[in-house]
């Protein structure tokens, strides 16, 4: 019993440890958003981050084999389609590794609204470790990280967090 007790201690200690150590290395709030210059993954051109200076983006790494991230993409649909002309754009990156094509069949059989960009590991780690997905930062007007959304976000919760970025 006491054995176990104590590895029980010794995993819950190795967990908080491993918790904190990816936390301490992630894009934190109020930091500024890395800059990055990334494919479309429909026409193939480059997009350069600071062409979304003054807005604000919900920036979101994604796959397209992810079950939870292809169940966010009516919500971004949505979130673009409202707040779009408030100064507001999600922003989606693609961590597959078989390359645009299968990216570009989805955006095209979802109908997605939004700029769907291929990452590339040098932007995953600017952004802290891209290491869980789907993973999404909630980014100001000033180009700062406000907030981090590890997993599936419910929509109202992003409703209400773009809201008061754009109020």
């Amino acid at each position: 019993m006491k054995k176990l007790s104590l590895s029980c201690l010794a995993g819950a200690v190795l967990l908080i440890v491993s918790v904190s150590l990816s936390l301490a290395v992630s894009v934190h709030a109020s930091a500024r958003m890395p800059e990055f210059v990334l494919k479309n993954v429909v026409d193939g051109a480059e997009v350069d981050s600071r062409s979304f200076s003054g807005k604000v983006l919900l920036v979101s790494f994604f796959a397209t084999w992810c079950p939870p991230c292809i169940e966010e993409i009516p919500t971004f649909i949505e979130l673009q389609t409202s707040y779009a002309d408030e100064g507001f754009s999600v922003v989606a990156l693609s961590v597959d590794q078989g390359g645009p094509e299968a990216v570009a069949t989805l955006v095209g059989k979802k109908k997605i609204n939004y700029p769907v960009l291929m990452a590339d590991e040098e932007t995953m780690e600017k952004f802290g470790g891209v290491y869980g997905i789907p993973v999404s930062f909630l980014v100001n007007m000033e180009g700062n990280v406000v907030k981090k959304y590890p997993g599936y976000v419910p929509k109202s919760i992003l409703q209400k967090d773009i809201q008061s970025m754009l109020n």
